[in-house]
């Protein structure tokens, strides 16, 4: 029989603890198996959508919500640590929680400073939205990543999942 390889769990940044998650029950979320390196899997418990994903630098569990507007993370990209959202395009890295691109609509960042539009690389221009709704994107706010601690116990990921 192979040694089977634990893989590590990445660090959460500081002051980045889900609310809540840091005194939670641990709850059973997948085998380590089924999450091989590179791989992002999303994990329910009611209406709470968790994002495990198995990064470069270990495995991380976060909401599987984009910060900016709540798409599922779990379906966008993972390149390394960076994951990316197929809604506006930004990019998260999950080692630090920090957004390395963000989102090509705009808005504030997670401390109230305004982002304007933009527009990737090799694409088109957009054209101006009505008034209305480039007041709603200039107040969107892109807020910070949160993440669940986690353990490995017998060839399960567990993580504090605060629900009932």
């Amino acid at each position: 029989m192979a040694d089977h390889v634990v893989p590590p769990l990445c660090p959460i940044p500081d002051g980045l603890v889900a609310p809540g998650a840091a005194t939670a029950p641990f709850r059973s979320l997948v085998a380590i198996d089924e999450i091989p390196p590179g791989a992002m899997r999303r994990v329910s418990f009611g209406d709470l959508d968790l994002l495990v994903a198995h990064t470069s630098e270990g495995i991380v569990v976060t909401d599987d919500r984009c910060p900016h507007m709540a798409a599922p993370l779990s379906i966008g990209t993972l390149d390394g640590c960076v994951v990316g959202c197929v809604l506006h395009g930004a990019t998260f890295d999950l080692a630090t929680g920090g957004v390395l691109a963000f989102p090509t609509i705009g808005g504030l960042d997670a401390g109230g400073t305004y982002r304007p539009v933009r527009v990737p690389t090799g694409s088109p221009p957009r054209p101006e939205p009505s008034a209305t709704k480039a007041h709603a994107r200039a107040l969107t706010r892109t807020r910070r990543m949160r993440f669940y601690p986690a353990r490995i116990v017998d060839g399960r990921l567990e993580a504090r999942v605060p629900v009932d």
